[in-house]
């Protein structure tokens, strides 16, 4: 079996951002809803996947159809939590992007080992895909994960369960006006002054232009805390 055996850390993913920058638009940008998806081409190999990595998601057991993203369409943690249907030589998957792929090209997608055998034999180790972005496999609104370290002076929230990748992030300021908040490489929406002690109000923003907006989202410290609703379907499915 020939694995894949990069690996997926902070370190590399500072790196690879920098120079994904001197590329052209990578897949994660406002799209629009369109009836015909993207196609992008690549190739797909496999690593030693649980669902955590670089887009600071929880590890799993069970939720393996995974993969890590090239830094051209990784784009900074905007393609994170992306879903994604790849074809293969054998068949299509559907996964969820968890992880950034330093070492991978544009257009190449790291899988876990179980999502790869359903695409391809495991022990050819790399073969072309095509791929494009899809719904996610949700039910439920979204959800605002609170980081541990996050407080009334320091805020750091990640939208989590979002049927499509998240474009932008917004609070409501005491003046009335929307501001926006800056996305952290690791997945995360960063207020570095804190918001004070909340509830507050977000507005976000998915790739193709839909906004749901949550009035009353307390903090709440390395927990989850569900919005009223989820981005509906663009019908590219």
């Amino acid at each position: 079996m020939q694995q894949n055996q990069r690996i997926h850390n902070g370190a590399l993913i500072v790196l690879a951002l920098v120079l994904a920058g001197c590329m052209e638009t990578p897949v994660a940008v406002t799209l629009g809803c369109s009836q015909t998806p993207i196609i992008h081409h690549g190739y797909a190999t496999f690593y030693n996947a649980n669902g955590a990595g670089g887009c600071m998601f929880d590890s799993s057991k069970t939720d393996l159809m995974v993969g890590a993203m090239n830094p051209f369409d990784y784009d900074g943690s905007q393609i994170c939590g992306a879903g994604v249907n790849v074809t293969g030589p054998n068949g299509s998957i559907a996964i969820r992007i968890v992880d950034l792929c330093p070492g991978c090209g544009q257009g190449d997608i790291d899988l876990s080992p179980e999502a790869f055998a359903e695409i391809a034999d495991t022990a050819l180790g790399r073969v072309p895909i095509t791929w494009y972005v899809m719904a996610a496999n949700v039910t439920g609104p979204i959800l605002y994960h609170f980081m541990q370290a996050a407080s009334r002076y320091w805020l750091a929230v990640q939208i989590r369960n979002s049927r499509y990748p998240i474009y932008s992030m917004e609070y409501l300021s005491p003046s009335g006006g929307w501001n926006n908040i800056g996305r952290a490489e690791y997945n995360y929406f960063i207020v570095p002054g804190g918001l004070g002690v909340g509830p507050y109000a977000f507005r976000v923003t998915d790739i193709y232009g839909h906004v749901l907006v949550d009035s009353t989202i307390a903090l709440n410290p390395g927990g989850d805390v569900p919005g009223h609703a989820q981005f509906p379907f663009c019908g590219q499915q």
